[in-house]
């Protein structure tokens, strides 16, 4: 593409349209409005996601191209804003102070089901499993995992056992750990 067939990068804010993995590609409703904007897949891979959640607050640098208006980079993705007010019972008796000062660890999806909306992974360094609920994906801003993805997850113990109550990715991960 020549320098001249594109406009200089900006930053927006907006909410996903809807986003599928399988695809590989979503898109994005600025909040200033304007035309929907491409959310590639490999784009949000390098922000370390590979799904996000359909109304999750996004911020991009975006780019206009011959071929429309293109996310070049993920900066933040905020949970979808009807997910804030969501529970799952496992969690509502424990204090928010609790879950917030849980550390992230690093993980492994074992396995995730979409369909039952629930699955495992694997803390490094301990056997033992951890159940992620769908829920607890969606409040995270992602849609889906895959086996053997690696993220950074929250965990607590649960009434059954060790749970987690967000999942990021390595890049986010980052920025919630300042």
């Amino acid at each position: 593409m020549a320098e001249e067939d594109a406009e200089e990068i900006r930053r927006v804010t907006g909410r996903v349209k809807w986003f599928d993995p399988v695809k590989g590609f979503g898109f994005v409703l600025a909040d200033d409005g304007g035309a929907d904007i491409l959310l590639h897949a490999n784009v949000l891979r390098n922000f370390g996601q590979s799904s996000i959640a359909d109304r999750a607050g996004v911020e991009v640098d975006m780019q206009t191209t011959l071929r429309g208006r293109q996310a070049v980079r993920v900066v933040a993705i905020a949970p979808p804003d009807d997910m804030a007010h969501s529970s799952l019972e496992d969690l509502e008796a424990i204090d928010p102070e609790v879950i917030r000062a849980a550390p992230l660890e690093p993980a492994r999806i074992k396995w995730f089901d979409k369909g039952k909306g629930f699955g495992f992974a694997n803390t490094f360094g301990s056997p033992e499993d951890v159940f992620l609920h769908i829920e607890v994906l969606r409040r995270s801003g992602l849609s889906d995992v895959q086996a053997g993805e690696a993220l950074a997850i929250r965990t607590i113990d649960g009434k059954r056992g060790r749970m987690a109550t967000e999942v990021c990715g390595w890049e986010a991960a980052i920025h919630l750990r300042d």
